[in-house]
């Protein structure tokens, strides 16, 4: 049986993929991007598989609207895929309100906008699967990363406990934790005006970054197919290399400082009882 796919952000990298995918194997999806005209190719090459919508994610009436179409407009939702957003780099002190504030409007709000929307016909056919995009940076900060760690950390918050309330309605929940990808990524990032006092650290983050490995994001899209078509999908998934150098050393990082502070621990709680 063909899914169904409602995805955010399709217009390029790693939403464009997704698309592809689904629609390359007989899928429907209704794909949205802020401008709909950049999905003519795929409306081209798929017809009626096809339904483009254009859609801004931080309008909050214009998601519900657009799940709503897309559910009429096909019969049923399948696979909801959170893939709009994009990064915002500068040093934490570097950050503007107006540009911290855009990136939760995307990149968080977007995601519990369109979650929300979709929620109520997932419960209602008894199935479904939600996919939010994160990303490595979601799970372990960097110099000049504050701004977007801190809404993809709220994005895996908020999966987490999505995950625990949705279960008994038949849906499940996937947070995929991308790398580094060949992607347009860096070109539709926002980034901070730098202070000079942060020379030497944007110096070493950029030299750090120059050998980091780009790859091909053309697996990205198969990858996320085996994903929801699993019996038993994952609520997290890697996506790429760079995650599974990254993260497991930063968690064995935290594990040890919270072991050797736990006598600290204790006596924060040694007057009750």
């Amino acid at each position: 049986m063909s899914k169904i796919w409602f995805i955010t952000g399709s217009s390029r990298g790693f939403g464009r993929r997704f698309a592809e995918a689904a629609l390359s194997r007989g899928d429907k999806v209704a794909a949205t991007a802020r401008n709909a005209d950049s999905l003519a190719d795929l409306v081209a090459a798929h017809g009626d598989a096809i339904l483009p919508l254009p859609l801004d994610v931080t309008d909050k009436a214009a998601v519900t609207e657009a799940v709503k179409q897309a559910h009429e407009h096909f019969g049923r939702l399948d696979v909801i895929v959170n893939n709009a957003g994009y990064g915002l780099f500068g040093m934490v002190e570097e950050l503007t309100e107006d540009t911290v504030r855009a990136q939760f409007e995307t990149n968080v709000f977007g995601t519990l906008w369109v979650t929300q929307a979709a929620l109520p016909y997932l419960r209602a056919q008894g199935s479904g699967h939600i996919v939010n995009l994160s990303s490595v940076l979601g799970l372990a900060g960097f110099p000049t990363t504050g701004g977007y760690t801190a809404a993809k950390a709220a994005v895996e918050g908020l999966s987490d406990s999505l995950a625990q309330e949705v279960a008994g309605f038949g849906i499940k929940v996937t947070v995929v934790e991308p790398g580094a990808f060949g992607t347009e990524f860096a070109t539709s990032s926002a980034w901070s005006a730098p202070l000079a006092a942060y020379d030497g650290v944007r110096e070493a983050v950029n030299a750090a970054s120059a050998t980091m490995p780009s790859p091909d994001p053309a697996g990205v899209g198969p990858a996320l197919l085996k994903v929801v078509d699993a019996d038993n999908p994952p609520l997290r998934v890697f996506f790429g290399s760079l995650p599974h150098q990254v993260v497991p050393q930063v968690y064995a990082e935290r594990l040890k400082t919270w072991e050797e502070w736990a006598e600290v621990s204790a006596e924060a709680e040694a007057g009750q009882g």
